[in-house]
């Protein structure tokens, strides 16, 4: 049995993962759903990190998923715990030094024109969970946004990244060449949007438990 540490994305809460949880733990596993200080405008990397240990408590055996923005945060854990795999879902994947806020220009990120925000973060999402996201969803106004990214270097543990075939927030084809040009390798795809822990959460509980069995 692993624990799934999720971390959830920019504006969110650990409701991003309520669907996901329940599979993980019908697999045998443990599920740690933080929620980040992000409506803490004093907040900035390091009280993110608190904030998911305090979470994990004495659980081992981690495999820390960062959804999106959350991918800035997942790789920090472990250099304060040990983690057995990091997994980064359509995310924003981070270099050394690099401040969040520059990540977008950094990138190449063009946006998407033409589609509303739910249209772009909650595409192929069940009607009813649709509705339900805005009372959970949080301002972010941490101060992390305008910090440096502090790792030196990835860290030497093994690393996997899980596009969406059909985001319409990061798309595919965009997400494999970041993965490629700053992690060196080519990214895994898996069905849904953006949100597929909201869409496909069978699904993806299925590819993460895949992965620890490989």
């Amino acid at each position: 049995m692993a624990t799934f540490v999720l971390i959830h994305g920019g504006g969110g809460s650990a409701w991003d993962w309520h669907l996901l949880a329940p599979e993980l733990v019908d697999l045998g596993h443990d599920a740690v759903t933080p929620e980040l200080p992000i409506g803490d405008r004093s907040a900035g990397f390091d009280a993110f990190c608190r904030a998911v240990v305090d979470a994990v408590g004495d659980r081992r055996d981690l495999v820390v998923v960062g959804h999106s923005y959350g991918a800035f945060t997942a790789p920090l854990i472990a250099a304060r715990l040990p983690v057995r795999l990091i997994v980064l879902l359509t995310p924003m994947i981070p270099r050394p030094g690099e401040k969040p806020g520059d990540w977008w220009a950094a990138t190449g990120y063009r946006g998407v024109e033409g589609l509303s925000e739910e249209e772009q973060f909650y595409h192929g999402v069940p009607a009813d969970v649709v509705a339900e996201a805005p009372a959970h969803s949080r301002e972010q106004v941490s101060a992390e946004g305008d910090e440096p990214w502090p790792l030196d270097a990835w860290p030497d543990v093994p690393t996997r990244v899980l596009v969406a075939r059909e985001d319409r927030f990061f798309p595919a084809d965009f997400l494999r060449r970041v993965t490629e040009d700053r992690l060196g390798f080519p990214p895994d795809e898996v069905d849904g949007g953006h949100s597929v822990a909201l869409s496909h959460p069978r699904q993806l509980a299925d590819r993460l438990d895949a992965y620890l069995r490989a």
